[in-house]
């Protein structure tokens, strides 16, 4: 059962703490690991390094935009694919995510948590929510 009155809280929740953490990983990138050490950590997984800078822009101006509420669901689903590519790259690695060379299991939490938020929504103190057309909607609420 959800609680109409607190729903919408929750989802800012769900959002605001997805946001902060894309802002996080952007600045982990920059200032920790380096823009370089970044590169080069790609290029040891076979990514091309040349998607060092559009991985930390998009993480730093998609989290800000998840954290405003700024059509945060579409840009959820845009950076989908960094979430999936980080798990498939942190899957050989086991479970534990502080295994060495890091495990899985944050990139799943962090996937799953982006994916509820597409289906939820942007919740409460948003800039401006996706809207999803009412047909589209309806089809789906029956289903």
């Amino acid at each position: 059962m959800i609680d109409n009155r607190l729903a919408p809280y929750g989802a800012f929740v769900i959002r605001a703490a997805l946001g902060v953490m894309f802002i996080a990983h952007a600045y982990l990138k920059v200032a920790v690991f380096t823009v370089p050490g970044f590169e080069g950590f790609l290029g040891s997984v076979g990514i091309p390094t040349i998607l060092a800078w559009p991985i930390i822009l998009g993480e730093f101006f998609g989290g800000l935009a998840i954290l405003a509420g700024f059509h945060s669901r579409i840009v959820a689903l845009v950076l989908m694919p960094v979430l999936l590519g980080a798990l498939a790259v942190h899957a050989p690695n086991g479970w534990v995510f502080n295994a060495p060379n890091g495990g899985w299991e944050y990139p799943a939490f962090l996937a799953g948590t982006a994916l509820a938020h597409i289906l939820i929504g942007e919740g409460a103190f948003a800039a401006k929510p996706t809207r999803i057309p009412a047909a589209l909607g309806a089809r789906y609420a029956s289903a």
